[in-house]
């Protein structure tokens, strides 16, 4: 193509001894096709590879292969940026690249340039694990269980605020309780078949979930005049396990437990179609196990209407009607169940609508998200992209690095961090969209957003358990088990999610400071959102924890109640994240609680919250990270001051309730916070579950290597003065053993007998003799690896090994050292 050029390389390419090391060496670990005609890795390619949306985003998700796929076509896209102006230095560039055409090292591209165009190649940054989207294909298809049936249908909801307040129900005091009666007096019109539950356990994936046919579940309408309702839960996030008609419009819900368990049912999402407009349904979910729910008091079910979505642009909105929470007169003789009933009429004659206990997130919403972040030319810039894990599933669990690129390594270390994170528990939708508020304003163009930026290293984890997402489980992972109450756990393989985002935190923890660590969740039983965080011990930090909820209650007032936040640690929440990463040495770590009803506060009391709402709390977040962290201490201040009056008030009421009267003067400050706040509520699953059955092994294996682990591990090295310290002790010791043996040959005298003292040091004399005649003198091991500086103080981990009073006897004894000149035959240099 260039015949100067390839003159010039002939004439100038030299065998390199280092060239060919590299070329076996990486030939051995895979980094070559195999064939001859790759391109050059240069520092220029790189630059067009990173700069060229074309290549950044070409090729599958998961896809190991190189971004361009064939060399010719390389050739055909690349050659021409190479010659482009201006041309003296594309032209030495291309000159200095082509000296590897003719080497066997064009089949790597971990190889480049220095900047001088020396021919010194070194290993470039590696790149990432994976091309996640491409900017033709499709995205990434949903891994499921093999057991689960899924529709091949694509659903899609608008986003929509609705121009009124919602408010919550009221009840009327005559809404009607029915009676259950199951599928012996009903009709079953939906059940899906094989859903694995408790004793079963998750083996394996793959897209598109269980193979075959997929059956149709729905019963088969007899004619337009049917009016009986099509049910559909088997897409993302979806959960309904059977409908029985028991009246002409009247339905009996069953929801599906959290896969490969019994319980957890509270999240639900399914489609009904053949509506008719005029009517008025009731909808009963028959199998609820919490004995306390936001519908009691005013919470109302969220609907879609695809025609009014269609025609008038209106998403969800909450409807309902005759709302009533109960408890079951049935029961499985282990535990009672609960019903939510109410009823609702349709906008439109032959409608598909959606039900939802809250406003659906899907796993497939996220990676559209994060598609057009990929895809904005400025936010890529700032925001990268990684797998941080792969889930049980195989789903990739993504994780974000947000934050401005620094001028100087030592402003990139400055930097401080902030961890967030999403979605541990699949059904908490709202967590998603707090997220996504704060995504939005964090990727921004705002002054705020820059400033941010500058200041922090944002780690974002937007959907920790992806699987769960996507099946529609409430709480738990495929692994049947609650993730937020592993966090301590060391089955990586089993709960990698959690897993690897502890790994993660404590690789960052070595790094630099994290500032705060953040967990979004759901509430069902409070209103509001509010934080759970942790109780400082130490006093030079006492109530700081409390000062980012206070400060985020001010900014955003008609939301956020800080009366409701809790910071006591619990034993059963030992395994969360917030108390896991507290233990880390995070002080400021939180579970942010955001509800699935509403407000009670200010402008938007007794109103439910909109997606808006909550994308508004992801905004508020930043906003108190830039109060929480102001050069300016006047606001950290003032909280703090506020805290300590509200804490006197809070003890001051603790002991009026006892009925005891106490002077806090002065030693209010050292009472136990943990005493005063009560336990943190709303969670049935508090105490975990434990490990499944078929991990219980498993798990005794891993912890018996780490005993097996320990116990093989070799002493540590010890310094000079720890060695001697070690042989004067042994020395003592024999001398000591010496005197008692000299008085057991005393021993047979008679008791009045004295002993001569000229004797007594003969005997002690010849005993010494004996001593080192039978016996040499022990030499102390030593590495020939030890340091030579003679005032080199033991390691913090070896002085941990020497006790303060661990030998009494060696210390009276180094008073007396130069009676024993023999003592310091045995040092090291």
């Amino acid at each position: 193509m260039f015949p100067a050029l390839e003159t010039e390389v002939k004439q100038e390419t030299l065998p390199d001894p280092y060239e060919d090391f590299m070329y076996h060496h990486l030939q051995y670990y895979g980094y070559f096709k195999g064939h001859r005609g790759s391109l050059p890795t240069s520092a220029t390619h790189q630059h067009v590879w990173k700069n060229n949306p074309r290549y950044l985003l070409s090729g599958s998700f998961g896809e190991r292969q190189g971004m361009i796929p064939d060399p010719l076509q390389k050739e055909k896209l690349l050659w021409p940026t190479c010659i482009s102006s201006p041309v003296h230095r594309q032209i030495e560039a291309v000159s200095r690249d082509s000296l590897m055409l003719s080497s066997p090292l064009l089949k790597s591209r971990q190889l480049l340039h220095d900047e001088f165009g020396e021919v010194n190649p070194c290993l470039r940054e590696p790149r990432d694990l994976f091309t996640f989207f491409s900017s033709s294909g499709p995205l990434q298809a949903p891994r499921w269980p093999i057991e689960c049936e899924v529709i091949k249908e694509n659903l899609h909801h608008i986003e929509w605020v609705p121009p009124e307040p919602e408010y919550f129900y009221q009840p009327t005091g005559n809404e009607k309780l029915p009676e259950i009666v199951g599928e012996e007096k009903g009709t079953v019109v939906f059940q899906l078949d094989s859903v694995p539950t408790e004793g079963s356990y998750f083996t394996s994936s793959r897209v598109g979930g269980k193979r075959g046919i997929i059956k149709e579940l729905a019963v088969t309408l007899q004619g337009p005049e049917d009016k009986t309702l099509l049910f559909e839960s088997r897409f993302e996030s979806g959960n309904l396990q059977k409908a029985v008609r028991v009246d002409t419009y009247e339905y009996e819900l069953t929801l599906r437990t959290d896969l490969y368990t019994n319980k957890h049912t509270q999240w639900f999402y399914f489609r009904v179609q053949n509506t008719r407009k005029d009517a008025t349904y009731r909808f009963t979910i028959v199998n609820l196990l919490k004995p306390k729910s936001l519908y009691t008091i005013g919470m109302k079910p969220l609907m879609y209407s695809q025609l009014d979505a269609k025609t008038h642009n209106i998403g969800w909105r909450r409807e309902g009607n005759e709302i009533r929470y109960y408890k079951n007169n049935r029961d499985d003789g282990q535990r009672a169940f609960y019903c939510l009933t109410w009823t609702i009429q349709f906008p439109h004659d032959q409608d598909t609508c959606f039900f939802a206990h809250f406003y659906p997130y899907t796993y497939t919403d996220l990676q559209c998200y994060l598609l057009s972040v990929a895809n904005n030319p400025v936010q890529s810039q700032f925001c990268k992209l990684r797998t941080l894990c792969r889930s049980l599933a195989g789903n990739t669990v993504y994780l974000l690095t947000i934050t401005n690129p620094s001028r100087t390594p030592q402003e990139a270390a400055a930097k401080k961090a902030v961890v967030l994170s999403a979605r541990v528990h699949p059904g908490e939708s709202n967590g998603s969209w707090i997220m996504k508020g704060f995504l939005d304003f964090i990727l921004s163009n705002s002054p705020d957003a820059q400033l941010l930026r500058d200041i922090f290293v944002f780690k974002v984890v937007p959907m920790l358990n992806p699987d769960g997402v996507i099946v529609g489980n409430y709480r738990c992972s495929l692994a049947g088990r609650d993730l937020n109450r592993h966090y301590k756990t060391i089955l990586k393989e089993s709960f990698p999610c959690i897993w690897y985002t502890r790994n993660m935190i404590r690789r960052l923890l070595e790094e630099r400071e994290v500032l705060l660590y953040c967990d979004f969740h759901g509430h069902s039983r409070k209103n509001n959102i509010f934080l759970y965080g942790c109780n400082n011990n130490d006093r030079k930090y006492w109530l700081h924890e409390r000062v980012f909820p206070l400060m985020l209650s001010k900014n955003a007032p008609d939301k956020f109640s800080f009366h409701s936040c809790n910071f006591k640690v619990q034993k059963c929440k030992e395994g969360t994240g917030r108390v896991v990463m507290w233990r880390m040495g995070i002080l400021n770590s939180y579970t942010m609680e955001s509800t699935f009803g509403g407000s009670t506060l200010g402008n938007k009391r007794d109103t439910h919250f909109t997606t808006e709402d909550l994308k508004s709390l992801g905004y508020h977040v930043c906003d108190t990270l830039l109060d929480f962290c102001d050069p300016d201490r006047t606001k950290f201040m003032q909280c703090l001051t506020e805290l300590k009056e509200l804490l006197q008030q809070e003890i001051h009421k603790k002991f009026n309730e006892l009925g005891q009267d106490m002077d806090l003067e002065g030693s209010w400050s050292d009472i136990c916070l943990s005493d005063i706040e009560s336990s943190t509520s709303g969670s049935d699953s508090s105490l975990s579950d434990g490990l499944p059955v078929h991990l219980l092994n498993v798990a005794d294996e891993l912890n018996q290597k780490k005993k097996m682990y320990k116990k093989k591990k070799k002493k540590p090295l010890q310094t000079r003065k720890q060695r001697n310290e070690q042989y004067q002790k042994n020395n003592l010791m024999q001398e000591l053993k010496l005197t008692e043996d000299a008085l057991l040959q005393l021993h047979g005298r008679d008791k009045g007998t004295s002993l001569d003292p000229s004797k007594m040091t003969l005997i002690l004399t010849k005993s010494k003799e004996r001593l080192q005649t039978e016996k040499p003198r022990p030499t102390v091991s030593c590495s020939p690896k030890r340091s030579t500086n003679s005032s080199q103080e033991p390691a913090a981990d070896m002085k941990s090994h020497w006790s303060r009073n661990r030998y009494p006897a060696t210390k009276r004894g180094r008073a007396a050292m130069t009676v024993y000149p023999s003592l310091h035959i045995y040092t090291y240099p």
